[in-house]
């Protein structure tokens, strides 16, 4: 729940961003191609460097392990450089070894080329969000929003990349690379200012006594398995299509794109009806019948299957993302550290053993090894449910008796009829009032970000009880934290556990780029309460002079 970005004018509002929030987004978008930048070219690496398919994934395997290790120092460097100097240096590796890998003349040159380029990009992606919510103009729901755009450009056009100049050389694609991040690397220190340091300073411990906390061991081991999952499809997939660049390069296009449109968009949609403990095991169980089934059919079956794969694991990277952030008390930075640094180990392991498998065996077993990491994803979820918290419960129960009016105010020009409607409501049935605000955060690609701060939640909140209780109602007030996704069933929740007799909100904001990601919180309310909901229109805009 938010103050939305009103009005017609928001989405034009969007693209006014200072240059230091576009040339971090720019920079944030070449970071992110290098997940599917080699896929089209394994192939052609290992025709040109003479080396047999498991030998060139270790390129995967370099970078993933160098990643998963930087998941322990990323807040340790960026807290004491700072937002500016993370991502220079993150940016200048990068440049630097997509640049030497194009020169390699072996497989472990290049791998180990791969594995520098892992540092720079750990240190880079890690930080680019912090750096833009504090730049973006219209809010942190703009800059979720633009580094989410960022995300899924990189993801989808990471293989067309490579596939384009991959059909010209296998070396071009890593040139490419290079090019672009040295000018995002420009444009980050001509345009960017430097940037506040953290008050607290991270310790490289902080991500390892976090995963002391069973519910976080358990949601980062589970993603683990599903990881395996993962990059078999991204990292083996091309060994068995044996197609060109530019075919693999459509087709893990296409991958990106449902990727990338299942994760922003789809997933918060079903957040909001199923409770992420069955959510995820449906998806999971999905995924492993998936990979079943390319195990024992032909190309296009397999083609086919990596564009649908794509979806299920939009839909697992979101969940498993939100799980563990929020399912432990450790802060968020260090929930995201703590669950990357065990998940990532499983992009160093798959993607040398799924080739490795099918050299001694064939291509079947490899994708049924896949099929059942996936399985046992739900598994290691479902035995330490108890753990999990709110994550393994259902959405919704039963209503208790009611006993009182909620009025929930977003910050937004609609707040002054919802506390005027509900305090008719109250006084017509002699109810108290509770004021109630839902502090949203945005859970993404490992990462969160906050749309206000708390102290601003609760001055929202404290002023709205003040505005009732002048009228002589009795009235309360609660500043609710959740999940972007889930932050209508926050406060539904809370209603039921309090008693509500029903509850008063603002219908849909025009214009608010929130629901375009997560659907309108006022509609998911409406759809989802046990209690009445009454919705009160948004004031019609002031008539120009």
């Amino acid at each position: 729940m938010h103050a939305p970005s009103a009005g017609p004018g928001a989405f034009a509002r969007f693209f006014q961003q200072p240059r230091a929030v576009w040339a971090t987004a720019f920079a944030a978008t070449i970071g992110f191609t290098s997940i599917g930048l080699v896929d089209p070219i394994l192939t052609s690496i290992a025709a040109g460097l003479n080396a047999r398919p498991s030998q060139v994934s270790l390129l995967f395997t370099s970078y993933f392990a160098v990643t998963a290790a930087m998941m322990l120092v990323t807040g340790y460097v960026s807290s004491r450089l700072g937002g500016r100097g993370t991502l220079l240096l993150g940016a200048g590796l990068i440049a630097v070894f997509a640049a030497l890998a194009g020169t390699s003349t072996s497989v472990a040159e290049l791998v180990g080329f791969r594995a520098g380029w892992g540092l720079g990009n750990a240190l880079f992606v890690v930080t680019a969000l912090s750096v833009i919510v504090r730049a973006a103009n219209g809010g942190t729901a703009t800059a979720i929003l633009l580094y989410e755009a960022a995300l899924g450009l990189g993801l989808s056009v990471g293989p067309l990349i490579g596939a384009a100049l991959g059909d010209l050389s296998w070396r071009y694609p890593f040139f490419g690379t290079a090019t672009l991040m040295a000018i995002g690397f420009v444009a980050i220190a001509l345009f960017l200012p430097a940037q506040p340091k953290p008050p607290v300073k991270s310790r490289l411990v902080d991500p390892l006594k976090a995963l002391t906390h069973r519910g976080l061991a358990a949601t980062a081991v589970s993603a683990f398995f599903y990881n395996y999952a993962f990059f078999t499809v991204l990292a083996f997939v091309p060994f068995v299509l044996q197609l060109s660049p530019h075919a693999v390069g459509v087709i893990f296009f296409g991958w990106g794109v449902m990727l990338a449109l299942f994760s922003v968009l789809v997933a918060p949609r079903l957040q909001a009806r199923f409770s992420p403990l069955g959510l995820l095991s449906v998806v999971l169980l999905l995924l492993a019948l998936l990979l079943v089934g390319m195990a024992f059919g032909d190309r296009l079956v397999v083609a086919i299957g990596v564009v649908l794969a794509g979806a299920l694991m939009g839909l697992n990277n979101t969940v498993y993302t939100e799980m563990a952030l929020e399912v432990s008390p450790a802060q968020r930075p260090i929930a995201s550290a703590a669950y990357n640094f065990v998940r990532w180990f499983a992009g160093v392991i798959a993607p040398y053993a799924a080739p490795l498998i099918a050299e001694h065996s064939n291509a079947r077993v490899s994708f049924l090894v896949a099929a059942a990491g996936a399985a046992i994803a739900p598994v290691v979820l479902w035995g330490m449910r108890r753990h999990l918290g709110r994550f393994a419960a259902p959405p919704t129960g039963e209503a208790p008796p009611v006993r009182k009016v909620i009025a929930a105010v977003d910050g937004s020009a609609t707040d002054p009829a919802v506390l005027a409607r509900a305090r008719l409501l109250a006084a017509d049935r002699g109810a108290p009032v509770e004021v109630v605000h839902v502090r949203s955060i945005e859970v993404f690609a490992d990462q969160s970000a906050a749309e206000e701060s708390r102290a601003g939640a609760e001055a929202l909140v404290q002023a709205a009880v003040a505005t009732l209780r002048a009228d002589g109602i009795p009235v309360e007030g609660t500043c609710l934290e959740d999940i972007a996704a889930r932050a209508p069933l926050a406060l539904l929740c809370h209603a039921e556990a309090s008693g509500a007799y029903t509850i008063v909100l603002g219908t849909r904001h025009t214009g608010d780029l929130s629901d375009l990601v997560h659907g309108s919180f006022a509609d998911t309310v409406r759809r989802n309460s046990p209690v009445p909901v009454e919705l009160v229109p948004e004031p019609a805009p002031a008539a120009a002079a």
